[in-house]
Formats: C-alpha cells, structure tokens, sequence
C-alpha cells in the first residue's frame, strides 16, 4: 500500500474505497454503542448515512466498475458483493484479491481462472 490515495486505476481506486467503507463501519459500530448503551438516539444518524451512501453504495459501485475494467468473473464479483454487507470484509476481499491475481497491477500473483499461454 504504498500510495492509498492513488486513484489512477481501476484496482487502485477499489482498494482505497474497500479501506474506506470499513472505515465508515468503524464509525457506525461507535454510533450503535452510543444509541444502544448511552441511549443517544441521534447518534447513527449521520454515520448511519455516511457509511450508506458514501460508503456502501459507492463501494458497490466501485466493485461493479473494477469488474467490468479487470473482467472478472461471476464468482469474483458474487464475492466482492457479499463482501460488502458483513463489517470489514471489503479488506478481506481487497486483500484476498491481490493475493490471487484478480487486482491488475496491485496483485503479484498470476490470475489462477486464466490458463497460461502457450510455449
């Protein structure tokens, strides 16, 4: 992660984003804390909205864009969708991505669905 605010690149822009929608999560879980525990009943409302539209829905969004850019398949999108509803699992996905090859220029590994070419 050398740069993460670079954005120059589909994959790029994805990690970023994925960082971010955990981040909005963080905010989220301490606003619940504050309602359910301290009884603040206004206190998700603003992280609630942050972490719904600038947070899920454009991390949706992004995800439905970096597939289309890196031609993922069906099973690498169902993937990076369900990452997105449980807390901080969009890093998981962002991480596991780079892992096995699925992240363009951020993934070290080659693509495990795409078959070497040819000698």
């Amino acid at each position: 992660m050398a740069n993460i605010l670079d954005v120059s690149t589909a994959a790029k822009r994805l990690r970023l984003v994925a960082l971010w929608e955990a981040v909005t999560w963080v905010a989220l879980l301490i606003a619940m804390f504050f309602k359910w525990v301290l009884g603040h009943e206004e206190a998700v409302k603003i992280p609630g909205m942050v972490h719904g539209v600038a947070g899920f829905m454009l991390y949706v969004a992004v995800a439905l864009f970096t597939a289309r850019a890196l031609k993922w398949d069906f099973k690498t999108l169902a993937l990076a969708m369900v990452s997105s509803v449980p807390p901080f699992m969009t890093i998981w996905f962002e991480r596991w991505a780079v892992r096995t090859g699925r992240l363009g220029e951020l993934s070290t590994a080659p693509r495990r669905d795409v078959e070497p070419a040819p000698v």
